[in-house]
């Protein structure tokens, strides 16, 4: 992926070489175009020994510009990325204006525009900022984040850059954004992240589960023309584009609200990890620090992917089986034990699965097996997306009403 990376005057520019390494990494050929404010926070050395190519910075670079360098630039982009983004920049943006190399290349490119904001917490809330946001949202470019977090003001509030290996995830995402359109016209829901459930008013059971398997599916899902509704657990990831995000905390809440949604689903995917068990008594205030031990009560919390798999004339249902050890035969038992039509396995622990950007599976069903080797999340969400297709209309018939159904998966 040809990438021209825009860094712009704000302290988190510092975190440009990190991820210029980042998307490195996933394969982009990065060509980075600098504002003249971005040169007081990191040196044009350290970004083109990282990168690899020159820095750009000079609309009025004479050698450059003899070729229509900005022009080239622009056709030569597969995504524009500003990282970070300052508000100043949001503003020229949407007026249009084009005084400099960076915006000149977002106003003659054909290719998505990403920015990824980062500022003060109050000039990220102020009104202009919100009025400029809404407006380039509505243009179809893509915002990610800001993060809540401390700032280098001393402040904490809305107006962190995200970090940069979310930034590059969601930068591959959109870049491969159109697929064939094998799930136009399809409704699909998907659930991702871990639940919690509150053991008092400070404590809580939850799991490792990152989110980011089950943000990949539901961008992978969007990209082939279906229309999503994603139901997310508390995760700290951006809204994936073109994408209805709904959320929730609890294994309670994501039942109830993927019951109000599958009703009139083509396509529901379960991708969170869920709680299994929930303390029977919620304590009103913080349990004391008393004893040398202490036990908690748990009960049950509602198995989402069973009561879906349960439902008269019930969708085409895929499940996850994230184990620790004899993954392919405890995702078997679980294939049959819910009636699943297919089922994806993965190994999970301290070296692999849980909040990573990679992962390798094993998809099961009854009439066979295939395996996709350690890969990004993003590629390997797209490859079982289209996976599910294929089987989706195997086992259904082209003929019939398409449902496509649960994705049940634990990332």
């Amino acid at each position: 992926m040809n990438i021209v990376l825009g860094i712009t005057g704000g302290i988190a520019a510092y975190k440009a070489p990190d991820l210029v390494r980042r998307l490195r990494e996933r394969g982009g050929d990065v060509q980075i175009v600098m504002t003249a404010s971005a040169e007081e926070f990191v040196t044009s050395t350290a970004l083109q020994a990282v990168s690899g190519r020159p820095i750009r910075s000079n609309l009025w670079d004479k050698e450059a510009e003899a070729a229509m360098s900005h022009i080239e630039l622009a056709r030569w982009a597969d995504i524009v990325l500003i990282a970070p983004a300052t508000a100043e920049i949001m503003a020229r943006i949407v007026s249009g204006g084009a005084p400099d190399l960076l915006t000149t290349i977002c106003l003659a490119t054909e290719a998505p525009i990403a920015l990824a904001p980062a500022m003060n917490r109050v000039m990220w809330s102020n009104p202009a900022t919100q009025a400029n946001r809404r407006v380039l949202e509505s243009r179809g470019t893509h915002i990610l984040g800001p993060a809540v977090g401390s700032q280098a003001c001393g402040e904490t509030g809305a107006g962190r850059m995200l970090d940069p290996d979310t930034i590059a995830a969601a930068v591959f995402d959109i870049g491969t954004i159109q697929g064939e359109g094998l799930l136009d016209n399809r409704k699909v829901v998907i659930t991702a992240g871990p639940t919690r459930e509150a053991i008092d008013p400070v404590r809580y059971i939850t799991n490792r589960s990152s989110g980011k398997m089950g943000y990949a599916i539901a961008r992978a899902a969007a990209a082939q023309g279906a229309d999503v509704v994603l139901i997310s657990g508390p995760v700290d990831l951006p809204d994936p584009p073109g994408v209805e995000v709904r959320n929730v905390t609890t294994a309670q809440e994501m039942h109830d609200a993927t019951h109000d949604c599958v009703k009139e689903a083509d396509i529901f995917v379960a991708a969170a990890a869920v709680a299994d068990y929930r303390p029977k008594d919620l304590k009103e205030q913080k349990i004391k620090k008393n004893d040398e031990s202490m036990t908690l009560d748990l009960v049950r919390c509602p198995d989402i992917l069973a009561s879906v798999a349960a439902l008269d004339a019930g969708p085409f249902t895929v499940g996850f089986a994230a184990e620790t050890e004899k993954v392919d035969e405890y995702a078997r038992s679980k294939l049959e034990n819910k009636a699943l039509d297919m089922i994806i396995a993965n190994r999970v622990g301290n070296d692999c699965g849980f909040d990573r950007d990679d992962n390798a599976v094993n998809v099961l069903w009854s009439e066979g097996e295939k395996r996709y080797p350690q890969a990004q999340k993003s590629k390997l969400a797209r490859d079982l997306v289209e996976l599910i297709a294929e089987r989706y209309y195997a086992a259904r018939g082209t003929d019939t009403q398409p449902r496509l159904s649960v994705i049940s998966t634990t990332d």
